[in-house]
């Protein structure tokens, strides 16, 4: 049994993702190996991460501003919006340098036969958008999993209940590139047959 201060410090970091109680006590003395200086530069970072950083109130990703940068950059198209799971995702797809439209961050996703959680989730601001400005497409860009097929489906039909001219897509799936045909699943050939194109 560690010093107070010192098993508090632990349990905090074993509540991020992925961090069990072993990754968080190296964490721990690797902070107090290092010396005051750089445990006070986390400790101010994560301060002016807590005083600075809200939510935009357009799309609902983390920003020093809102409108976020995004939102409010004329010249990206606001009749399409593409939506994602995770702030993450929508740096993923900028990243592209393919997209030119606007974002929407859902900040989860549904899992199937639970479809009581959308309340938890930025569905109904998805929804004020739609209704309120020029949509002409939204993107579905969630992952092909389960939770994210679940999703999208329950997305498609409350998009299309509220305004049936939208076109709703998703990201292309297919077979990647150097793949070999014979380990790929049948989730993902049917998805590249679905998907195919001409040459």
């Amino acid at each position: 049994m560690y010093a107070e201060p010192i098993e508090n410090l632990i349990k905090a970091f074993s509540k991020l993702p992925t961090v069990g109680p072993r990754t968080a006590e190296r964490f721990v003395f690797y902070l107090l190996r290092s010396g005051k200086k750089d445990t006070a530069e986390i400790t101010l970072a994560l301060k002016n991460m807590i005083d600075e950083i809200k939510s935009c109130e357009v799309c609902w990703d983390f920003s020093n501003a809102s409108p976020c940068t995004f939102c409010s950059d004329t010249k990206r198209n606001p009749k399409t919006i593409c939506v994602v799971a995770q702030p993450q995702d929508r740096e993923t797809v900028e990243r592209t340098g393919e997209y030119t439209g606007q974002y929407h961050i859902l900040r989860g996703t549904l899992k199937p036969g639970d479809e009581g959680i959308a309340r938890f989730l930025k569905i109904n601001e998805l929804m004020n958008r739609i209704q309120k400005n020029k949509v002409d497409e939204i993107i579905l860009a969630l992952n092909p999993d389960l939770n994210g097929e679940t999703t999208m489906m329950y997305l498609e039909r409350q998009i299309k209940k509220l305004k049936p001219d939208i076109k709703v897509t998703r990201l292309a799936r297919g077979l990647p590139m150097g793949s070999d045909l014979q380990y790929a699943d049948e989730i993902t050939l049917g998805s590249a047959l679905k998907n195919r194109m001409s040459s």
